[in-house]
């Protein structure tokens, strides 16, 4: 698909990750010691990466330190389209793709980004989305270990005169059995669950103090979206694939809307029958008080009895 920005190809940038980042980011989302041990436990026999640590990777780059998160998403504009004011931008939807398990840390290993623009798109007064690509890759191998899309929402910066875009495919709850999902599964959020969640790299001030939040109309701070899509993640494995990183081939949720520190999420899960390779298709969304926060939400697990086969 061509149009204003398409396949634009961002500098290539080196990653790294200690064991301390992906325990840390384990504990951020929900892992526990009764069930996860192996998640935050570098000692633990079957020690692993939670598998959508690599989401992360774009906004920690290779650093252990607090950065200007704005001015790192100026740094590289794309050329062709208007340039977009990043304090006014939220997720739109996340995809992520498990080619190759990460190791647990990138030492003695060379790790990039590859990314590229796969569309923009103008929606008129709403705003603007920027759809990107991004391959977590192996230097000296080449090989490709996660793939990830993701839309980027520009609010209010729109109307430029852009193409709007192609429909996106919906995958809801089966029909019929929207009230009765196979597995529920509840996070409660304290007032500093996204304090902890952004110390993973995401320094999006919306997420830490009231400002941002009450210009864009939130009425003060939120949770990063990507709290809440990694939680459903590690509720969707921890569910039904007996929490083994093995057990998880894809996942993916639409951003429907914010969701403020300290409430409950409730995961509903259903299960839809239809298996491939051994990958089930499970449906998903996530509530606040009954409201959806995440939808779209779709997964290929391998479904196991019981607990971990770990």
């Amino acid at each position: 698909m061509s149009g204003p920005g398409v396949g634009f190809e961002f500098p290539r940038s080196d990653v790294s990750w200690l064991k301390r980042d992906v325990l840390l980011f384990a504990v951020s989302i929900g892992a526990t010691a009764k069930d996860e041990l192996h998640f935050i436990y570098e000692l633990d026999p079957k020690f692993a990466v939670f598998p959508t640590y690599s989401i992360l990777l774009p906004f920690k780059k290779t650093t252990q330190e607090v950065i200007d998160f704005y001015a790192s998403q100026r740094s590289n504009p794309i050329p062709g389209v208007p340039k977009f004011d990043p304090t006014r931008v939220l997720d739109g939807q996340r995809s992520i793709e498990f080619l190759k398990p990460l190791p647990t840390s990138s030492e003695g290993r060379q790790f990039e980004l590859r990314e590229k623009v796969l569309g923009v798109y103008d929606k008129g007064k709403p705003g603007t989305v920027v759809e990107r690509e991004t391959l977590v890759v192996d230097k000296q191998s080449g090989e490709v270990y996660t793939r990830m899309v993701g839309s980027g929402f520009f609010v209010g910066q729109g109307g430029w005169g852009g193409p709007k875009g192609p429909a996106t495919v919906n995958y809801p709850p089966p029909k019929g059995r929207e009230a009765s999902p196979d597995k529920v599964h509840e996070i409660q959020l304290t007032p500093e669950s996204a304090h902890l969640y952004r110390l993973n790299g995401d320094y999006n001030p919306l997420h830490a103090t009231p400002e941002p939040g009450q210009k864009m109309g939130f009425g003060g701070a939120i949770m990063h979206g990507l709290f809440s899509w990694n939680a459903s993640a590690f509720a969707l494995l921890k569910e039904l694939g007996g929490s083994d990183p093995a057990n998880i081939k894809d996942f993916q949720a639409r951003f429907a809307a914010p969701v403020k520190p300290g409430v409950k999420l409730v995961v509903k899960i259903w299960r839809t029958g239809e298996v491939k390779d051994g990958f089930e298709e499970i449906r998903f969304v996530t509530e606040v008080n009954g409201k959806v926060v995440l939808s779209n939400g779709r997964a290929s697990i391998r479904v196991v009895d019981g607990k971990s086969k770990l």
